[in-house]
């Protein structure tokens, strides 16, 4: 169905939502990795319209800081004291400088309307040359909705009655208004000016306007969408919930139609502006949030949470928590991995089980295999990280970098106390503490020769199962023909204790 771009949206966001229980305003809670409103403001933008415009009244500032951060491009209207849905309209219409076509109305509260729907209303609106057309829905238990009653043959709406004041068989009805609608502009701003505030609720209600018309002798209609979920609205966090758990089973179907294997759709969740390749496959217990982006025949999980992450084709995650990070194409991560902002790392590269990154750029074929924390480095490609290795990178009041060349053997547990850099094909010793730069080619060491200080045990831990099996240990070692496990500086180290 061909459809121009309407005039304008008007995204309707002025109210307190009070049922929330929340001192986050009801239209800023997140769901699907957008808050509520901006799941409003990306179907308006769906429709290409001239004009966007947002009315807003509870928490104004907060709001308007929101969607300057996310969607600076919309127009801000502000709702008087006056209230009622009729007047937010009217107050978001003194913000549209187009005098014709069709305005939509929607709210900042139904996360699950799409941009397709809007489009088809509009379209549906404008060849049927109507006044106003509604988007309605039928519902299996149409309680506490407002009825939409149509003329004798179907094809017009007669009008919208409340449910508090539909008749018994009006409550028959199963087609209920979603309050969204398509307008005709010129025909909108005359009705809500003739609309007053003389009913019990003291409102301007925008309902009125669909009476208005009728009596101007203009045409009324519906359309009726499929899809009843997709006009449901959050007034409380019960609400919230069921809205989340429907938008990602939506979410996830579209990327299994789309050739992604999710294995467990039960204990998956992926943000709605999330990306996935073809032949990636999903395992239990992962959530994907915000801008993350998988390449093809990637395998995440099981047990990963990745936020705002970009993981190359053929990468393998697996129980890793990241943030703001890169993972390169065919690279390995985890298990029990924590990759902070600023972490990049090469295509074949690994960051293995324990080990801890922030603001650290790992090369191609460069590996951290174990129990290690890099932060604030540059570590070249082809270099092995030790076990237990330490970029110490924070001298109380400041942090600082380490440079790692290529093909660097970094020895277990080794302390690189920056600044500091180690060249090309360089190593460390086990247990090296380097505080000054390493040439490329040498091998760094500090280690000092061991000494056994013989019978401390005895000593020190008397009367401990320690104890016990030193002194057993030693009693067998001195049975005639037993082997002594001594070093070959036992003797020095008695002739030490003696002196």
């Amino acid at each position: 169905m061909e459809t121009s771009a309407p005039a304008a949206v008007v995204v309707l966001a002025a109210g307190a939502g009070t049922r929330m229980k929340s001192r986050t305003p009801k239209v800023l809670h997140p769901i699907g990795g957008r808050s509520l409103l901006g799941h409003a403001i990306t179907a308006a933008e769906g429709t290409g319209p001239a004009e966007l415009v947002v009315v807003v009244r509870h928490e104004r500032e907060r709001l308007i800081q929101h969607l300057a951060d996310h969607a600076p491009e919309v127009t801000i209207a502000d709702q008087d004291e006056i209230p009622g849905t009729g007047r937010a309209v009217q107050c978001g219409l003194e913000k549209v400088s187009a005098s014709s076509g069709t305005v939509l109305v929607t709210y900042g509260d139904v996360p699950l309307l799409e941009a397709g729907t809007l489009r088809e209303l509009v379209a549906a609106h404008e060849q049927a040359g109507a006044a106003v057309t509604v988007l309605s829905a039928r519902v299996a238990d149409p309680t506490g909705y407002g009825r939409i009653l149509r003329s004798d043959d179907g094809t017009e709406v007669v009008g919208i009655v409340e449910h508090k004041d539909a008749t018994e068989s009006q409550r028959g009805i199963d087609e209920i208004n979603s309050g969204i609608y398509a307008f005709d502009l010129q025909v909108l701003r005359d009705a809500l000016g003739r609309i007053g505030t003389d009913n019990a609720q003291g409102e301007m209600y925008l309902t009125d306007v669909l009476g208005i018309a009728r009596s101007d002798g203009r045409t009324v209609r519906a359309m009726v969408t499929e899809d009843a979920m997709m006009v449901e609205g959050a007034n409380d966090r019960v609400q919230l919930a069921q809205l989340g758990a429907e938008m990602n089973r939506r979410i996830l179907e579209r990327h299994m139609r789309a050739g992604v294997t999710i294995v467990d759709p039960s204990t998956t969740w992926i943000d709605a502006d999330v990306s996935i390749g073809t032949d990636a496959v999903i395992l239990p217990g992962v959530q994907l949030h915000g801008a993350t982006d998988i390449g093809e025949d990637a395998v995440i999980g099981p047990d990963c949470t990745l936020r705002d992450t970009e993981v190359g084709a053929r990468a393998e995650v697996v129980r890793t928590h990241s943030v703001l990070a890169v993972i390169g194409p065919e690279a390995t991560v985890g298990p029990f991995t924590y990759l902070r902002p600023g972490t990049a790392l090469g295509a074949r590269g690994k960051i293995g089980g324990f080990v801890e990154t922030k603001n650290a750029q790992i090369g191609e074929d460069a590996k951290v295999p174990h129990l290690s924390y890099v932060g604030d480095a540059e570590i070249g490609e082809g270099t092995n990280i030790g076990a237990a290795t330490i970029f110490a990178n924070y001298d109380g009041q400041r942090k600082h970098r380490t440079t790692v060349g290529k093909h660097v053997r970094v020895g277990s547990d080794s302390v690189l106390v920056a600044p500091v850099a180690i060249g090309d094909g360089a190593a460390t010793g086990a247990g090296t503490v380097v505080r000054k730069d390493v040439p490329p080619g040498a091998l760094a060491v500090n280690a000092v020769a061991q000494r056994n200080v013989e019978g401390w045990t005895l000593r020190r831990r008397a009367g401990t199962a320690a104890e016990d099996a030193a002194r057993a240990a030693l009693d067998a070692q001195s049975e005639p023909g037993a082997e002594s496990t001594a070093g070959p500086d036992a003797d020095d180290n008695k002739e030490h204790l003696q002196r």
